[in-house]
């Protein structure tokens, strides 16, 4: 048996990805190039809107937490992942392992949030056209945003401090990141409590964003079919199917990691695999979709990108 949580010297040992001497380094080549390629594409659309005073408005503005929320999710997983990889030193201190898995479901539910939020947004604006500019003005806007993260953030802050006062009875863990569920499998000790409330709000998210998703949409549609005015319809078609397609791979990417480690049929292999996943897919995906689908925001990249070029 080891020291609580709060014994700061406690070190633990994640898998190894166990790389030979061969495959060390173009692992850790193609694991540098992907990460800086998501930095590249998720800091092009906060430059791009932050530049922008007519991206000012607030369906942008709520965009703007998601590419931020991505390239904090891609950095937590890669700056350990690619440490491990060059040094071949998979150690990490109970702290920073707290840390890593705060900072993992804090990214995981925030995703869910930010995207329920610019559903309601997108459901005023195409529903309710001329109360848009009274509900999300800038007071109701900053209020969304402070709101969704503050909350958030206090129900992780509340996960992860149940873990404090708990005895570790082993320092290998089972995966090549911390979370939940791994932190869960070193305690000598009852953590029903801790499962039964991480359950809960996984549940929470995924039903909460689920409802909002299915509901606007549902609005939504039966206001495009009714609308009369073409343009509208296929500009609100348009906005709403890429909100729409980055949700649904949210939902696919979420939901086979988590069937995964919830099934012991499933290899150790596939678990890890699927652990990292969350943390790749959507924070490279989710940048090409809102680039390219979004009209506004792609206008503005070519432009900046047209004007690079004829500066040269």
């Amino acid at each position: 048996m080891y020291p609580n949580g709060s014994d700061v010297s406690l070190v633990l040992t994640l898998h190894s990805l166990e790389l030979t001497e061969m495959s060390m380094y173009p692992a850790f080549i193609i694991g540098l190039t992907t990460y800086l390629f998501i930095l590249l594409c998720n800091l092009t659309i906060v430059v791009t809107i932050c530049l922008s005073r007519n991206l000012h408005k607030p369906m942008y503005l709520l965009l703007l937490n998601m590419p931020i929320n991505d390239a904090m999710g891609a950095t937590n997983l890669f700056s350990q992942l690619l440490y491990s990889i060059w040094s071949q030193d998979t150690s990490i201190s109970y702290p920073a392992c707290l840390l890593q898995g705060f900072i993992v479901h804090l990214y995981g539910g925030a995703s869910y949030v930010i995207l329920t939020a610019m559903a309601f947004d997108r459901y005023i604006a195409i529903c309710s056209p001329l109360r848009y500019g009274a509900i999300m003005n800038t007071n109701n806007l900053v209020k969304i945003i402070t709101g969704m993260w503050l909350s958030h953030f206090t129900v992780i802050i509340v996960l992860f401090s149940l873990f404090l006062n708990y005895k570790i009875c082993q320092t290998h863990m089972t995966d090549l990141i911390c979370y939940n569920p791994s932190i869960m499998k070193l305690m000598c000790e009852d953590t029903r409590v801790n499962n039964i409330y991480g359950l809960f709000t996984l549940v929470l998210y995924h039903v909460l964003a689920l409802s909002v998703v299915a509901f606007t949409y549902i609005h939504i549609l039966i206001t495009c079919v009714t609308n009369k005015q073409s343009d509208a319809k296929n500009k609100a078609l348009q906005t709403c199917g890429t909100h729409l397609v980055v949700f649904l791979f949210l939902e696919f990417n979420t939901l086979f990691p988590l069937v995964a480690h919830r099934s012991e049929s499933v290899p150790a292999y596939i678990r890890r695999l699927f652990s990292i996943t969350v943390f790749v897919f959507p924070p490279l995906v989710n940048p090409l979709v809102y680039g390219f689908k979004t009209q506004e925001i792609r206008q503005k990249i070519l432009t900046c990108f047209k004007s690079k070029i004829n500066s040269i």
